[in-house]
């Protein structure tokens, strides 16, 4: 009997720790969302992804040795050739996937800065890549091709001037 007992608690520690193989933390990703004034409410940015052409924020990997906000200003610039200048302090976040080129999907936490505009350069690093699209925030709500980021654009949309 307590050999059984013994086995049996050595097999479930096993289990769980394979388990923790397959959960991974998110991983941070910083999103550039640009914002212009316009007559009614203001525009943001969307960008299509360069693999399925769905449209999210601008976004990437932190930079090395940048504050995150200036990776904002750096994704918005080489995905959308937006410059402005970005809030040193992210508007909010939220959960959403990364597509890896081999397939895999990996977790990630979305840090969200708010960029206002102030130029749209006609050359920049990823033009013809992706498609960039200006819309009033409550249109972007809607096209937006991330639940999470729908959700998020509404429950911040006081917030987005």
């Amino acid at each position: 009997m307590g050999f059984a007992k013994s086995m049996s608690v050595q097999h479930v520690s096993w289990l769980q720790g394979l388990s923790g193989l397959f959960v991974k933390p998110a991983r941070l990703q910083i999103a550039a969302l640009c914002v212009r004034p316009s007559d009614s409410e203001p525009e943001v940015l969307l960008v299509s992804t360069r693999d399925t052409g769905r449209l999210i924020l601008p976004k990437g990997w932190p930079e090395k040795d940048k504050p995150a906000h200036q990776t904002a200003v750096i994704e918005a610039y080489e995905e959308a050739g937006v410059v402005g200048k970005a809030q040193a302090k992210p508007i909010g976040s939220f959960r959403s996937f990364k597509g890896l080129s081999d397939g895999l999907k990996i977790r990630t936490k979305v840090l969200v800065f708010m960029i206002r505009f102030e130029k749209q350069l006609e050359d920049f690093p990823e033009i013809g890549q992706r498609r960039c699209v200006w819309m009033p925030l409550s249109e972007a709500v809607e096209a937006a091709d991330e639940t999470p980021l729908k959700r998020f654009l509404h429950r911040h949309r006081y917030q987005i001037k």
